[in-house]
């Protein structure tokens, strides 16, 4: 067994807060794939990425090794970063992109118990052909990784980022350019012979799963798969996204890192799921939590599945001050804040938020009847016409309930 020697990088935040590792994708160094996600991620972890053999920071290597070979190194390097930490054992958080997601997949495989949640982007149980890894090598090998850089600028990145962002563009391919040609080739050679899809079973930590819409390497079908095959798995895809979503939309690639690991972490800490919502941890995690319990995880799913980077920090805003500020305070149980909440979403004519709070409504506990006793109650005191409207939302909803 060949172990290769695995270099670490301090990306962002310190000791004092939860560790997260991540991992690159072949050809690219962590700073670059994972630097700006890593610096928004900062303020609730202690982000430490690693580099592949001879890419970035990382040693060049001239002895083959097999992907979970790699992730057996990672796990040596992640156990020195915790004992400088005074945590000798624990858990820790993960998120991998490509190669760096199927590291991660192994380590929740060969190492059950470390990993407390896995983030894995663009990524598969397998990714590729044998044949076609084993043929990228051998040209590596003859002409170098700088015969790789236009390929990679066509089939990493989703349609206009390079004319949007060509300094992060450039950067990332400008690091393919500076990789060592061997140690690019015996990646290559491992990912020939990965291949993991008859064991995603045996996965029972969480983990979300995030597709690019326009990645050809990885395709959201192999996502969904790991997703589907793992015994927690969630699956959300990126629109306008490539190969390196963590490079490409990094506040959106943030936010769900943070919601995915910070609603594991309470789970594991344990929360209160009906009452005051006596919930703790941060007010990022704490409103997650609440938030997915009151209004279900897979619509919040489907909220997360539609961030971008242009949504992203009001998706935080509203988890943090909305859920985590306002509906974990002790002075109301969870039935008298819906009780609030459709009034004040009927007085407003809000009425596509209307909908979801209705089934809200009856998660915290409210019956069919006591809805309807609210509805009437703004009858009389936002309008009849408001009134009616919500009567006919609350019809439909009440009845598939």
């Amino acid at each position: 067994m060949t172990i290769p020697t695995i270099t670490a990088v301090q990306l962002a935040g310190d000791a004092t807060r939860p560790l997260l590792v991540v991992g690159p994708s072949l050809g690219t160094s962590v700073t670059t794939l994972w630097g700006e996600t890593a610096a928004l991620l900062g303020d609730r972890f202690h982000v430490v990425g690693w580099e592949l053999p001879g890419h970035g920071r990382g040693l060049p290597t001239t002895e083959p090794f097999t992907v979970a070979e790699l992730a057996a190194g990672v796990l040596v390097t992640v156990d020195k970063i915790l004992a400088e930490r005074g945590e000798e054992g624990a858990t820790f958080a993960y998120a991998g992109d490509s190669v760096g997601g199927a590291t991660g997949l192994h380590l929740l495989l060969d190492a059950p118990g470390r990993v407390s949640a896995a983030v894995l982007c663009c990524t598969g149980a397998k990714i590729g052909e044998a044949e076609s890894w084993h043929d990228r090598a051998a040209t590596v090998r003859a002409s170098g990784t700088p015969v790789m850089v236009a390929s990679s600028a066509q089939r990493w990145f989703g349609p206009g980022f390079l004319e949007r962002s060509p300094e992060e563009g450039g950067a990332l391919l400008n690091a393919l350019r500076d990789t060592d040609m061997e140690s690019y080739a015996l990646v290559s050679e491992a990912l020939a012979s990965y291949d993991v899809r008859d064991r995603l079973a045996e996965v029972t930590a969480p983990v979300l799963t995030i597709a690019g819409v326009h990645d050809v390497a990885t395709p959201p079908a192999s996502l969904r798969a790991i997703a589907d095959g793992v015994a927690n798995g969630r699956f959300v895809e990126l629109d306008g996204v490539g190969h390196l979503a963590p490079a490409e939309a990094p506040r959106a690639v943030a936010s769900l890192v943070a919601a995915h690991v910070g609603a594991a972490a309470s789970v594991t800490r344990g929360t209160a799921t009906s009452g005051t919502a006596a919930v703790t941890g941060s007010a990022y995690d704490a409103g997650m939590t609440v938030r997915r319990e009151v209004l279900g995880a897979e619509h919040v799913d489907r909220a997360g599945a539609k961030i971008t980077d242009v949504t992203a920090d009001f998706q935080d805003f509203i988890t943090r001050y909305a859920w985590g500020g306002i509906w974990t305070r002790p002075g109301l149980d969870r039935r008298s804040r819906s009780v609030g909440v459709l009034t004040a979403l009927v007085a407003g004519r809000h009425f596509e938020e209307l909908e979801f709070h209705l089934r809200a409504a009856l998660r915290n506990g409210l019956t069919k009847e006591e809805i309807v006793e609210v509805l009437l109650q703004t009858a009389v005191y936002v309008g009849v016409p408001a009134a009616n409207t919500a009567f006919g939302v609350a019809n439909r909803v009440l009845n598939e309930a």
